[in-house]
């Protein structure tokens, strides 16, 4: 197993498929385990979970894991970067 991290900022507050919330624009620590396929002449790495670190729903001291999609990260910063400056997050979506 390995784990690799990055960090991903979003200019806007920014919805994500599986998240019940907008989240608020920052930066956010991006964790991705993999597994290595046993049996190959050279190693290979399984993604297994990809989870980003937010604020918890409760309290802004306290940090939450959440369990995304990579894809969905990724059309969620596209969606942040996009022409579309300034507009809701909910304007954004449709």
């Amino acid at each position: 197993m390995r784990t690799t991290r990055k960090n991903v900022k979003f200019n806007h507050p920014f919805l994500i498929e599986g998240v019940d919330r907008v989240l608020p624009a920052g930066v956010y620590e991006v964790v991705t385990d993999e597994e290595l396929i046993e049996g190959l002449s050279f190693p290979v790495y399984r993604r297994v979970a990809t989870m980003i670190l937010a604020p918890a729903q409760s309290s802004q001291r306290s940090i939450e894991m959440l369990t995304i999609d990579p894809h969905d990260l990724a059309t969620a910063m596209k969606r942040d970067t996009s022409d579309v400056k300034g507009a809701s997050v909910s304007a954004k979506l449709t």
